[in-house]
């Protein structure tokens, strides 16, 4: 039985392109789609990249690794409520589906922020459900989709990784989740989720680059955009070069830790009993920014940041389905044997 898991965020696609008892592997690619009239992939082979072009509704949309390589002066990212019912996100989706280089999937996880989980849960499920065309003739049959909260598949990779099986149950755990657009948190008993206590804010490292950008626009008299060369700055440690030299972001930085202060305040509203959690678990891509701001709100809790914090919901993802299956497959056989 094939399982495979896809989480489709505003910043990065992460998917799963194998998975054994020891290893879970991971690939992702950036959150973008470029779209053309004319198939992209049949340009001569020097002007080839790594990308696959998805037929929808008479378009291709360009998306993978390379896919700035497509880019216009727009960058086509798509930070709405209704995201998941884009044309853009399907092609993200098969996109990943296409580099997993499979024909059929019997299971397929995916994940939705927890603000729009219960209301779009039953939608994505039988969107990715199907067969799918992915381009250049081929398609892959996706025999069914289950979809997810992303911070609680962050909760089953915290669970299996760090080896809190015997007790995870008998405690509390508070999933705190920064991503590209929205700020995800989820408070669990056990495995169990307490949606009246989870929730999302629009305010994540989107709004800490722009927030940066913003800054350094002012400081050199016009507009400035590349956001993923300040994300590449931040997270590498590395200058950020404007005009052939290096820019200091350092005094732009407190405006972007007030950013991530923010997005922490509006979750401690709805976290009240603080004292009541066990495990404080930071998952996805912003971790590095926010983890401040989250430690100075639990000054009392040691912050468990996962490894590869980025990749942490669709392994979670990835473990919930195998788990499912062999639950299902256990039952069968019992079944089987009464009979």
């Amino acid at each position: 039985m094939v399982v495979r898991s896809i989480d489709v965020g505003f910043g990065n696609t992460k998917f799963v392109v194998g998975h054994s008892d020891k290893d879970i592997k991971c690939a992702c690619f950036p959150s973008l789609a470029y779209t053309s009239a004319k198939d992209p992939s049949v340009r001569p082979s020097a002007e080839r990249r790594r990308t696959v072009a998805v037929p929808i509704d008479g378009l291709y949309y360009e998306v993978g690794p390379d896919v700035h390589l497509a880019a216009d002066n727009f960058r086509a990212t798509q930070l709405h409520d209704q995201y998941v019912e884009t044309p853009e996100y399907l092609a993200l989706a098969r996109g990943a589906l296409s580099y997993m280089k499979v024909d059929v999937i019997d299971l397929l996880m995916v994940g939705l922020p927890v603000s729009s989980f219960q209301a779009r849960k039953g939608f994505l499920e039988r969107l990715m459900t199907g067969v799918h065309a992915l381009g250049g003739g081929k398609t892959v049959e996706v025999r069914r989709a289950v979809a997810l909260a992303q911070p609680q598949g962050a909760l089953v990779y915290y669970t299996a990784a760090y080896h809190k099986q015997r007790t995870i149950e008998h405690e509390q755990s508070l999933i705190v989740d920064p991503g590209s657009r929205t700020f995800d948190w989820l408070l669990s008993r056990g495995m169990r989720l307490v949606l009246k206590v989870s929730n999302s804010v629009n305010r994540g490292m989107s709004d800490v680059l722009k927030t940066i950008a913003q800054e350094i626009s002012s400081e050199i008299g016009r507009p400035y955009s590349d956001l993923p060369a300040i994300d590449t700055a931040l997270r590498t440690g590395k200058p950020l070069l404007i005009y052939q030299k290096p820019f200091d972001l350092t005094p732009i930085l407190p405006t972007a830790r007030a950013v991530a202060r923010g997005a922490v305040s509006s979750m401690m509203e709805w976290v009240t009993e603080d004292y009541s959690i066990q495990n404080v678990i930071l998952v996805g891509g912003g971790a590095f920014m926010f983890k401040d701001a989250i430690k100075a709100a639990f000054p009392n809790h040691k912050i468990q940041v996962v490894r590869e914090p980025m990749h942490a919901n669709v392994k979670g993802f990835q473990i919930a389905g195998s788990n499912l299956m062999e639950a299902e497959s256990q039952e069968s056989r019992r079944d089987a044997a009464r009979q």
